[in-house]
């Protein structure tokens, strides 16, 4: 099941997105030059009392002009009510009630949709100041109130929504594989989901951005169980300016997070670029099985080595998940679509992969025998054992005599032994480092 998504809104000046920044327990800031650094500053993972979900700061509520407020206000705020499951109304003790405040919950509680009211700038500590009350007048229930710069009350706050939340689908079907179609806009993510499914479900456009929301697909064959989700093309953070994509996006990273599979999408007639190692690289951040899709392959002019010369480009575009396999397709002449799903099969069984722990020993054996594990002035680094404690991407320990030693190099030899082995294609790995009481993951 996706996680929750929890939409702070209000109007301007109310301290959403210091409430934003308090809840997630930091400021959101992107870090350039890293692969999958691709979170919006919309959006952050949050977790309370063993509740997971998505915190949104909705920074499109704000109100350019009181010419237009009535039709800006609804449109806007409709975008946030539709995507949310939960919705933190802030208001301003500071500057009391105002009208504005009164058109949201109008549309908050017509919605149907769970509303925390929270009063924010609440900064004193002790007996509630009496403007606290007059927020009843919303008729949105019992006011939370806060201060996001000090951080008094969030726990209250923090709990009410928790109480909130869609409790987890049971019934889900255990064999179902979810695949996230992801990639930029007018990569042909819906044309492939309606190649796959055989019907024409999602609108397709020349027009990059038509797809505004992750649309479900369920689809049952003789290699299995799956549901496609198809996601609104993913922009640079300065391309996306108006609120109907800013909140398309973090439904994508959402779909990304409750998959198993993500299928990457290339544009051949584009070729690679940077935002492309983003997005995969968000998939790999979120230790996803991942397959590099690269389609319109059909309106390439090929040699004898076009595709050969280009998945060599490829492999050294995304060498930080150089485990993907990749396939070239076309999606709107169905080429290759059909091995699309024995690589799901394949990717999936990887991701899911458990090994027995004396397996794992006997390929550590084998790996120190056949390279020595590296040296530092006269320290040799020792590999005590290796155990597997879970999948989803397979993750292992690694027990070592200093965990100094355990260069980033040899844990690329041992990582590749085991995947040699085991057959791991299309799944992250990672590796836990312990040295007697100390711990650090790789």
């Amino acid at each position: 099941m996706s996680k929750p998504i929890v939409a702070i809104v209000g109007r301007p000046n109310v301290g959403k997105s210091t409430l934003f920044n308090k809840l997630v327990g930091r400021r959101i800031s992107i870090v350039e030059d890293t692969p999958g650094v691709t979170r919006d500053r919309i959006y952050a993972p949050c977790e309370w009392s063993g509740h997971a979900f998505l915190l949104a700061d909705t920074g499109g509520l704000d109100i350019q002009t009181e010419d237009v407020f009535v039709s800006n206000i609804r449109e806007q705020a409709e975008l946030a009510i539709d995507t949310a499951d939960v919705i933190v109304f802030v208001v301003d003790l500071r500057s009391g009630l105002t009208a504005q405040d009164g058109e949201i919950a109008d549309l908050l509680r017509r919605s149907r949709r769970p509303v925390v009211l929270c009063v924010n700038k609440v900064d004193s500590i002790g007996e509630l100041p009496p403007d606290v009350y007059e927020f009843y007048q919303l008729g949105l229930g019992d006011p939370y109130p806060v201060s996001s710069v000090h951080g008094h009350g969030t726990g209250d706050l923090l709990d009410r929504v928790a109480t909130l939340l869609p409790q987890a689908d049971e019934e889900e079907d255990k064999d179902v594989i979810h695949v996230a179609v992801i990639g930029k806009p007018n990569a042909g993510k819906s044309s492939l989901v309606n190649q796959i499914i055989g019907e024409s479900r999602m609108l397709v456009s020349d027009i990059p951005g038509t797809t505004r929301d992750a649309v479900d697909s369920q689809i049952e064959n003789e290699y299995g169980k799956y549901t496609f989700v198809d996601t609104a093309g993913i922009r640079r953070h300065s391309k996306v300016e108006d609120a109907v994509e800013r909140y398309s996006v973090m439904r994508a990273f959402s779909a990304v997070e409750r998959s198993e599979v993500c299928m990457m999408l290339i544009d051949a007639t584009v070729g690679f670029t940077d935002q492309d190692s983003k997005i995969a690289g968000y998939a790999h951040e979120q230790g996803k099985a991942s397959i590099i899709i690269v389609n319109k392959w059909d309106l390439i002019d090929k040699s004898t080595k076009t595709m050969d010369n280009f998945k060599k480009k490829l492999e050294n575009d995304f060498s930080f998940m150089s485990y993907a396999p990749m396939l070239f397709i076309s999606a709107k002449t169905g080429k290759n679509v059909n091995k699309l799903f024995k690589l799901i099969n394949d990717v999936h069984a990887s991701y899911g992969k458990r090994i027995s722990t004396g397996q794992l020993n006997d390929v550590l054996s084998d790996a120190t025998a056949r390279v020595q594990p590296p040296t530092d002035k006269g320290k040799r680094l020792k590999i005590l054992y290796i155990t597997q404690p879970a999948t989803c991407p397979p993750t292992f320990v690694v027990f070592v005599n200093r965990s100094a030693l355990f260069h980033f190099s040899y844990q690329r030899y041992l990582e590749n032994q085991i995947r040699n082995t085991f057959g791991l294609v299309g799944t992250p790995v990672r590796f836990i480092v312990r040295e007697r009481d100390r711990e650090t993951t790789t």
